[in-house]
């Protein structure tokens, strides 16, 4: 496209409150023309707030937001180019496929001729060509999805906004589909924002991922930044399948103090004495002739591998393993190592990394 800057956005100090609710905290976010962009977090977090934001279907109270190099702060959702996939589709039921995927065209009154060619590029690109005369109640969830994304797609928008969208699809198809979906996006070249809660989802498909935590963006990264550094301890418990094992320790000198068990730290923190929370992946963890002493709770055998769900004093921890490995009893004492490499030290107060 001629303008390079096509599809960017910029959100600065956006503040959105719901009574004496703060939903978003002055949020600042860049998102670059042609990024699949993941907003991610749990349930509340504000991610999908940020993108009723974006599509101008909610006012904010403070801040601007900012598409390719125009204000649309106070812009109405039609005004801003942008077309949304909510979770649920919203598919007209008395309307063919065909007719569904054109309505944003004649809302706009595009010649009835373009509006059967764009039809037809769109609904060939989503693999739904054979599906146009049939109703929505026809569709199978998965084909129904497709539907919503070719009438997004039909209009050319420079934002594609996607709100949960795979949720309703069965484990199977959601990794097919989220496959199929990046191959989309890049064959269109269009920005995408993407709201997900599911972490392994937003590994897969994201350039970039914004972390959200209680209205707060608390770290931006590409997937692989955010799993090998997560910047706090919200963070670190909530990304990677199993999430990351935290326990409380100490560092005293160039020594790490947890359960009862001492290991060298890295040089760069020696010479300290304070309170730290430990992160260890669950494969970074291994068993050991001596270490953290702890109990096996119950193995969970997946196949190609094995959690092991351990008892750490009051706190429970898992580790990951190969299966072909000695057998493990329930109750059984062990005990836990890790490589000083392997160690993620978090402030005790604030919870920020070291």
């Amino acid at each position: 496209m001629s303008n390079t800057r096509y599809g960017s956005v910029r959100m600065k100090g956006v503040v959105k409150k719901h009574g004496n609710f703060t939903a978003l905290h002055g949020m600042d976010l860049a998102i670059e023309p042609g990024e699949f962009f993941v907003l991610l977090g749990p349930s509340g977090s504000g991610k999908t707030t940020t993108l009723r934001i974006l599509a101008g279907l909610e006012e904010v109270n403070g801040g601007s937001v900012w598409l390719d190099d125009a204000d649309v702060t106070h812009s109405q959702p039609g005004e801003r180019d942008v077309a949304m996939v909510f979770q649920s589709y919203a598919l007209y039921p008395h309307m063919t496929v065909a007719e569904n995927i054109a309505f944003p065209l004649k809302m706009t009154g595009t010649p009835q001729a373009e509006i059967q060619k764009a039809v037809a590029d769109a609904a060939a690109k989503v693999n739904i060509a054979h599906l146009l005369a049939r109703r929505p109640g026809q569709l199978s969830g998965g084909q129904q999805q497709r539907v919503a994304l070719a009438r997004a797609i039909v209009r050319k928008p420079r934002l594609f906004l996607l709100d949960e969208p795979l949720s309703n699809l069965d484990a199977k198809l959601r990794i097919e589909t989220r496959a199929e979906l990046k191959r989309l996006q890049r064959s269109l070249g269009v920005t995408a924002v993407y709201v997900t809660h599911d972490q392994e989802e937003a590994m897969t498909i994201a350039d970039r991922v914004a972390v959200f935590m209680e209205g707060r963006l608390v770290q931006i990264g590409t997937p692989k930044d955010i799993f090998l550094r997560p910047a706090t301890v919200a963070v670190a418990g909530f990304i990677g399948t199993p999430p990351m094992n935290l326990l409380p320790a100490r560092i005293e000198g160039n020594r790490l103090l947890v359960g009862g068990a001492e290991f060298a730290t890295e040089a760069s923190l020696a010479a300290t004495s304070r309170d730290v929370t430990l992160g260890v992946r669950p494969g970074d963890l291994r068993l050991a002739d001596r270490g953290i002493p702890a109990q096996v709770r119950f193995v969970e055998d997946l196949g190609d591998s094995l959690i092991v769900h351990l008892a750490v004093g009051e706190h429970t921890v898992k580790l990951k393993t190969e299966p072909d490995g000695p057998p493990l009893a329930e109750d059984q004492p062990v005990h836990l190592a890790f490589a000083s490499k392997a160690a993620h030290l978090f402030d005790r107060a604030t919870g920020e990394r070291l």
